[in-house]
């Protein structure tokens, strides 16, 4: 019998890109899914794919008081993951104060109320975000102190910091996750790297870099993030992981172009030349993890490589169930 099989799981978040891919693990896995959804949007894959029919669906904001005490009484949840709030981080930067409301007050708000039920909950996960550390040195080590710079960046400390607050405070069964960049079938938001530089390849079209090209990033396959979540579920109750912070990154860094370039390669369309922008301001320029926590404690390692992943993330592309828009 799966683990999951008798679990009854709440997922914020669950109709964006990450959260469609932890959905259908979930269900794939026997679990009880209730998933928390602000916007009802039909072309997110959580509706296109037709996996709304298997889940429980919650309306509401998480900025709004006692949306989630509602769900985990209503539904008795013993699980939850946090993926909800704002993401992007170009619109972050254009509207600060909706992302602080929809990433701090919508994270302290979803931990009170796990606090005021906590006789229900046994685990609860964070997704947070390299974005935390800030300009720190390099790799970054879960011992660094948090220090986003930036709207996003902030927010994700923010949440981080409170979400350890309410473990060392009220000892709740609290898991962190700090992912490098996410990538994976089903993404369609063009601002980012790699849906975007393959929406242009297929449409024939030069791939956009909207920095100088130089920036350094680690790239996660999506399915080795599901795999973390699941891990980090799994082990929260054992007293060595719970209240823990994880870094989950791919161990190799690379520069946007080095990873356009590579898109060009697998796709045969390398004649069509890099259109370097250049408008990048507000942006860590390098970013870099430490992932030897997560493998001597948890024995998580990613099993796909940079270009593995893009070949199957193209693939998924040309496909009717995630083409990319």
């Amino acid at each position: 019998m799966s683990y999951w099989s008798d679990k009854r799981v709440l997922v914020t978040g669950a109709s964006g890109f990450i959260g469609y891919w932890l959905t259908k693990r979930l269900i794939e896995e026997n679990a009880t899914v209730i998933a928390l959804v602000r916007d009802h949007d039909h072309q997110s894959e959580l509706y296109r794919s037709g996996l709304i029919e298997s889940v429980s669906i919650v309306s509401g904001e998480l900025e709004a008081p006692n949306v989630v005490e509602r769900a985990i009484c209503d539904y008795e949840i013993d699980t939850l993951f946090h993926l909800a709030g704002q993401t992007i981080v170009g619109s972050a930067l254009r509207a600060p104060l909706q992302t602080f409301e929809a990433n701090i007050r919508g994270t302290y708000h979803l931990l009170e109320g796990c606090r005021r039920q906590a006789h229900y909950i046994k685990c609860i996960v964070i997704a947070s975000s390299d974005k935390v550390y800030g300009p720190s040195n390099l790799p970054y080590t879960e011992t660094m102190p948090l220090m986003g710079n930036y709207p996003y960046d902030v927010s994700k400390s923010c949440c981080d910091l409170i979400a350890q607050s309410y473990f060392q405070t009220y000892n709740l069964p609290i898991t962190i996750a700090r992912c490098c960049n996410i990538y994976g079938g089903g993404d369609h938001n063009r601002s980012r790297l790699i849906p975007g530089t393959i929406r242009n390849l297929l449409h024939d079209e030069q791939p956009l870099i909207r920095s100088d090209g130089s920036f350094i990033r680690e790239y996660l396959y999506v399915k080795d993030v599901i795999d973390a979540y699941f891990l980090l579920a799994e082990k929260t109750q054992t007293e060595r992981v719970k209240g823990e912070a994880f870094n989950f990154g791919s161990s190799r860094p690379y520069s946007v172009l080095e990873v356009v370039n590579l898109l060009r390669k697998i796709m045969k369309k390398e004649h069509l030349e890099t259109k370097i922008l250049n408008s990048v301001q507000t942006e860590i320029r390098y970013q870099h993890l430490n992932s030897n926590k997560a493998k001597e404690m948890l024995g998580w390692e990613p099993s796909y490589s940079l270009e593995k992943g893009l070949k199957e993330t193209i693939e998924l592309s040309l496909t009717p169930d995630y083409a990319i828009r």
